[in-house]
């Protein structure tokens, strides 16, 4: 995070001896808990842990099987990569984690008075931009609280976090906390979760917002080029379609619309996420107030979300694809205050939500779609490839590319004719009267080859736009003092 995150304490200036007194043991106290430890998990007096006996031992102190973090902890202990854990490594790992640890117990209890008050808790989180009320900051501390007296001391600290080996950050140690302790709402639902609970929002929004119109940008002309051809009811090509647009608009035509799609950027994410934690909190009291709402829960509010922001967002849309399909007037463009004019005064207002039934049917879909192949992908590489490890970024662009790629693909019949009754005039002779009219003569006239047109664009915007979305929106995080 930003300027207000937790300041930890430089390890260089502490050693053992402060661990000692902050622990109140002796040397060899210190050294025979280690030891224990060492033997609990060398079940079998080997002398050595190997990553069963790790993964054995943390089953046993009953940390949730998702979380175990086996692999990693091996992985760490392991410090000359020989596939064995003697007890001078495991003794390495516990000194330097007890450091850790003791660094940031220190900047967190800012009295200074041996142990971490709530409020100091909530101080340290609130700086991380981690928001969080006063039960759920309750729950925390009754957690890590073993002796129940309202505090946490650093020897309850340290137990809470010895096994863990990742980085003690205030972030991480909060979310090792929300998975232990099954509140963990999901990693992949339709929404970013994690939002929910900084208090930067607007920030997030900007970043989100910047990062989308960026790549939308960088994908216009492809974006032009699929809807030119879902429109097209003869046989055509990709090169004909883009020979089209150069020969009307030159390198200007392949841009056209893109400002309404850059426009509708905020307010559709904005909409989509209120939407989705009012819905969370909606489902969460119909389940009886689960902290988890479930995959089918996410899935729900997810759905719905997308569908009142594409409902909210849906005349921008009908208007920028009646402006990339437009015939050109004289080698300019058609003006978008009389296109806009045009439609309301000839159609009438209905005319702007045309094709929003199609659309909106194609959102839980395509969001279900998108979260099983995501998740399934993500738990595949873990498996396999990263061998339980947190995927990191390219991992997660991959997984989310293939997915998004698969369920864009399942449910593209419904944007073809989506875009086909947004661009067609309502009070046209030969106008569809609506969905089912709009599929029966694509297939008629088309064949099912119909259904599919522009899609090979549409696929080839997925990974640019996605990579692109992505380095934006991390580089604006930390031009916004998020990271």
């Amino acid at each position: 995070m930003g300027g207000g995150s937790v300041k930890k304490i430089n390890p260089t200036n502490v050693s053992i001896d402060h661990v000692l007194v902050a622990l109140g043991e002796t040397k060899e106290e210190r050294d025979i808990r280690i030891r224990s430890l060492f033997n609990f998990f060398d079940a079998g007096n080997n002398g050595y842990l190997n990553y069963g006996q790790i993964e054995s031992g943390l089953s046993a102190l009953q940390i949730p099987g998702e979380y175990k973090y086996a692999r990693e902890l091996f992985k760490v202990c392991d410090s000359n990569s020989d596939g064995k854990v003697d007890y001078n490594e495991f003794r390495r790992y516990m000194d330097a984690k007890e450091l850790e640890l003791y660094c940031i117990f220190q900047a967190i209890d800012v009295e200074h008075n041996g142990s971490i008050l709530p409020e100091e808790l909530w101080d340290a989180l609130d700086r991380a931009g981690i928001e969080m009320d006063e039960e759920e900051l309750a729950r925390f501390v009754e957690h890590v609280d073993k002796d129940n007296n309202g505090t946490i001391t650093f020897e309850e600290w340290r137990d809470f976090l010895l096994l863990y080996p990742h980085e003690a950050t205030i972030e991480n140690i909060y979310h090792h906390w929300e998975r232990v302790y099954h509140v963990d709402i999901g990693d992949q639902a339709v929404m970013p979760e994690d939002i929910s609970k900084h208090t930067h929002r607007s920030k997030y929004f900007i970043a989100g917002g910047i990062a989308g119109a960026t790549s939308r940008t960088a994908t216009a002309p492809l974006d032009r080029l699929k809807v030119v051809l879902q429109v097209q009811t003869t046989r055509s090509s990709a090169m004909s379609a883009v020979t089209t647009i150069w020969k009307q608009d030159k390198l200007r035509g392949f841009f056209r619309g893109n400002g309404l799609n850059v426009v509708k950027v905020a307010p559709e994410s904005a909409i989509k996420f209120y939407a989705f934690e009012m819905l969370k909190n909606v489902i969460r009291d119909a389940q009886g107030n689960k902290s988890d709402i479930g995959a089918s829960g996410r899935l729900l509010a997810g759905g719905v979300a997308g569908g009142i922001a594409q409902t909210a967002i849906y005349p921008l849309d009908l208007i920028k694809t009646r402006l990339q399909t437009c015939a050109s007037e004289g080698g300019r463009a058609p003006n978008l205050g009389t296109l806009t004019k045009n439609i309301w005064i000839q159609e009438g207002p209905r005319a702007f939500y045309r094709g929003l039934l199609p659309s909106v049917i194609g959102m839980i879909p395509y969001a279900g779609i998108d979260l099983a192949v995501y998740d399934t992908l993500k738990d595949m590489s873990r498996r396999y490839i990263i061998h339980d490890n947190d995927p990191g970024p390219l991992i997660q662009l991959g997984c989310g590319t293939i997915s998004g790629t698969l369920g864009a693909t399942c449910v593209y019949p419904l944007q073809v004719i989506r875009t086909r009754l947004q661009a067609q005039s309502s009070n046209s002779s030969d106008a569809y009267k609506g969905m089912f009219d709009a599929f029966c003569r694509t297939f008629q006239h088309e064949g099912f080859r119909g259904f599919y047109k522009g899609l090979l664009p549409n696929l080839l915007k997925v990974v640019p736009a996605a990579s692109i979305t992505y380095m934006v929106y991390e580089r604006m995080k930390k031009n916004l003092e998020l990271e």
